[in-house]
């Protein structure tokens, strides 16, 4: 009978060994999955390509601002048209994009009826002056007329900020500031560092 009993005894200490490194095995590959699950979660939140789920919206209240920068620097606009919206529009286009820091691009009048731009399913690219911006971070436009208009995106390059892409796809409401923004108070995002 003693036999028996060591042998349970042995069979339960090896199972429980065994139970524990199966669950020390657990922990460790949660811990790795945990750890992985959120580096990529910071990694992300630093890229500048904004997320398809964001949506466009019109802001409370938005006035451009006209600066005049002692320093100016050169961006690229890309705005690809969405193939649903109108044929073309003679619509007034208005568009201004900057930091958290208060610097500033406001281009009064992007579109020139006479020359096809904004027609339906394009991709127009402008070559603008303007302050220089650090991570650009809002977008807005502005559509003035009866037309109508629907970008699809807005991809803009500059030399000190990453390329950043807001995703539109709505036609943009007639006479009000619509767009994105996801800017950090400059003074918290200092204050972080």
């Amino acid at each position: 009978m003693k036999i028996l009993n060591e042998a349970t005894l042995s069979l339960s200490l090896s199972l429980s060994l065994s139970l524990k490194e199966s669950w020390t095995k657990m922990v460790k590959q949660i811990s790795l999955f945990w750890l992985i699950f959120v580096f990529s979660s910071i990694t992300f939140s630093h890229a500048r390509s904004l997320s398809l789920t964001l949506q466009p919206h019109a802001p409370k209240s938005f006035n451009p601002k006209n600066i005049q920068a002692a320093k100016s620097c050169p961006y690229t606009l890309v705005i690809k048209t969405s193939c649903t919206s109108t044929t073309y529009t003679r619509d007034k286009i208005s568009l201004a994009f900057g930091d958290s820091y208060g610097n500033e691009v406001y281009m009064k009048r992007l579109d020139d009826p006479s020359s096809g731009t904004f027609e339906r399913c394009s991709t127009d690219t402008f070559q603008i002056n303007g302050p220089c911006v650090y991570d650009i971070c809002y977008l807005y436009m502005l559509r003035t007329g009866y037309d109508g208009w629907k970008p699809e995106s807005v991809k803009i390059y500059g030399p000190n900020t990453k390329t950043v892409k807001f995703n539109y796809n709505k036609f943009l409401p007639n006479g009000v500031w619509y767009g994105f923004n996801v800017c950090v108070r400059a003074s918290l995002s200092t204050a972080i560092m």
